[in-house]
């Protein structure tokens, strides 16, 4: 961290004439180091590849920095990037916004249930900026990903999690795989838009962060993962339900306003939840191996049944 503090200390004079004069590291960031760096013209967070770790994927910050510098041109909400140093390991600032980022059904504190459901709501309605945002215009942009190509990620991130950590996770890949829809037009989609990584300011979101895994693909996947955090009793012992959230066709409808229906929602609805079921069993099996000693996991198996037999339930109506 030391060695990072002078970098950015460094960049931060050199750039903006500005002086560092804190430097903590931020908790609840996955992907990469994420710290806060107090200074005099203006507080900054900082994502850094973390040492060791190759610059690709979920820690290329080139890769976020450059969605972020292209977003600033639009209308969807994100923070200025401040700084990047594309030297080895590389890193990037961006102007710290003001806010409360929190997940309603998941995180602590609790949301206040009628504060919950108007910031659902007015996510609902933002997403299409982000969805309007011409692909032409982000540089290095690469293919879009279409529904099976999706559904083959995640059948293989599955794949890897051992069958008594997902059961009937295979049946509900099967029906997913026996009826794929066509693509629509691609978008850009963010990859994990929901209230968690959105800091809002009231109601409003004021930020969208956390963009890893942003790429071109159906505006569907987006909205199927979506829906999952509409609905506390999706998570079995590591969530809550909160009364009042916005169900899954308001949402749609807040999304639309008047445009053409989306077809086949249900199945982008099951895939949401095949996608957390599979991300929760590699976690609980890293866990169970001794790879990333975390009690918590041993939580998961009620959730990641729950997903796997509503999304089944959805498929087989």
């Amino acid at each position: 961290m030391t060695e990072l503090r002078a970098r950015v200390a460094e960049k931060l004079s050199a750039e903006t004439g500005s002086t560092v004069t804190s430097f903590e590291p931020l908790p609840g960031g996955h992907s990469g180091l994420t710290y806060r760096a107090d200074a005099t013209g203006g507080n900054v967070v900082i994502k850094a590849v973390p040492d060791g770790q190759r610059a690709v994927g979920r820690h290329d910050m080139l890769r976020q920095a450059s969605i972020l510098t292209a977003l600033a041109q639009t209308d969807v909400p994100v923070p200025r990037i401040v700084a990047v140093d594309d030297q080895e390991p590389a890193w990037f600032a961006m102007e710290l916004v003001t806010g409360e980022s929190l997940e309603p059904v998941l995180d602590d504190p609790a949301v206040e249930p009628g504060l919950a459901a108007r910031r659902m709501r007015r996510a609902a309605e933002v997403l299409p900026r982000l969805h309007r945002v011409p692909l032409s215009s982000i540089p290095g942009i690469a293919e879009p990903l279409t529904p099976a190509d999706e559904l083959a990620r995640w059948a293989r991130t599955l794949g890897a999690v051992p069958p008594e950590l997902v059961v009937g996770g295979d049946r509900l890949l099967r029906l997913l795989e026996a009826d794929v829809p066509d693509a629509i037009d691609p978008t850009l989609v963010h990859g994990d838009y929901r209230l968690g990584n959105i800091i809002a300011n009231g109601i409003e979101p004021v930020a969208l962060i956390d963009w890893e895994i942003w790429s071109a693909g159906d505006p569907r996947v987006e909205l199927g993962w979506f829906f999952l955090f509409a609905d506390g009793t999706n998570f079995p012992e590591v969530g809550r339900e909160v009364p009042g959230l916005p169900r899954s066709d308001e949402l749609v409808a807040l999304y639309s306003r008047n445009g053409p229906a989306l077809p086949d929602l249900t199945w982008f609805d099951a895939l949401g939840r095949l996608k957390m079921a599979a991300i929760m069993g590699h976690n609980l099996r890293r866990h169970r191996e001794g790879r990333h000693h975390d009690p918590d996991q041993e939580k998961l198996p009620a959730t990641i049944d729950r997903l796997i037999i509503t999304g089944t339930a959805l498929l087989t109506a």
